[in-house]
């Protein structure tokens, strides 16, 4: 099987798996509501607004590229491709959207979090260290893992997680997630970039670390970004 075939095979087992999943975003009140672009400065849904069915085509439910690899070239040695509704149109209210995150060697998608959906992740290549952590009223309990090409792992909705490629190679994952726009919240660039700045006692005092300490990975972070 080629490493093409065996791509879309896993596109397709994936998405069959969402298919027979709960979405977390709410049931649409039409059969197709593809996305517009909202009226600028003047109304602003809980969504996106609806294109009139009548007008819809084909083209609104299709997405081309995410077989191609990206490059790995950044701070963390990753990078994730999304396809939400932003990208793709036709997702609008059907509760599901999908990426294709990148690893270069020793690569990191950084801890974070998604406010709005879970996470089902699909290894293609590589090897994946993988973990998350669960809510305060868990004791912060840390699930983690070893993934292979063929394994999945489930990160629950809100969890700080994140994926470490630990293999000699490149790495290569899609996930889909149980909303058209699930977002991300990076931990340490919340953190350490806000705009404005997070007081650096307030930053010091609960991470029981010196405040210069925190103003140097505040600087970091405003390099990187």
């Amino acid at each position: 099987m080629t490493n093409r075939v065996r791509l879309f095979a896993s596109f397709a087992l994936l998405a069959l798996a969402l298919s027979f999943a709960d979405a977390y975003d709410p049931s649409p009140l039409q059969h197709i509501c593809v996305a517009v672009q909202e009226p600028k400065n003047v109304l602003f849904v809980n969504g996106k607004f609806c294109k009139n069915p009548v007008l819809t085509t084909a083209n609104d439910f299709l997405f081309s590229g995410l077989q191609v690899p990206r490059s790995t070239a950044n701070p963390v040695g990753s990078t994730v491709t999304t396809v939400f509704v932003d990208q793709l149109p036709g997702l609008n209210t059907l509760g599901i959207s999908m990426v294709r995150i990148d690893y270069g060697i020793g690569g990191l998608n950084p801890p974070h979090f998604h406010p709005r959906g879970s996470e089902i992740l699909l290894v293609l290549e590589g090897t994946l260290y993988v973990g998350f952590v669960t809510s305060n009223q868990l004791n912060n309990t840390f699930f983690e893992k070893v993934l292979h090409p063929g394994d999945v792992f489930v990160f629950p909705i809100g969890t700080i997680h994140f994926q470490l490629n630990i293999g000699k190679i490149n790495a290569v994952a899609i996930a889909g997630l149980s909303s058209q726009n699930p977002g991300v919240t990076t931990v340490a660039n919340a953190l350490f970039n806000a705009k404005p700045p997070i007081s650096p006692e307030a930053l010091a005092k609960g991470f029981q670390m010196d405040e210069k300490l925190v103003e140097t990975l505040q600087k970091k972070f405003w390099y990187y970004n």
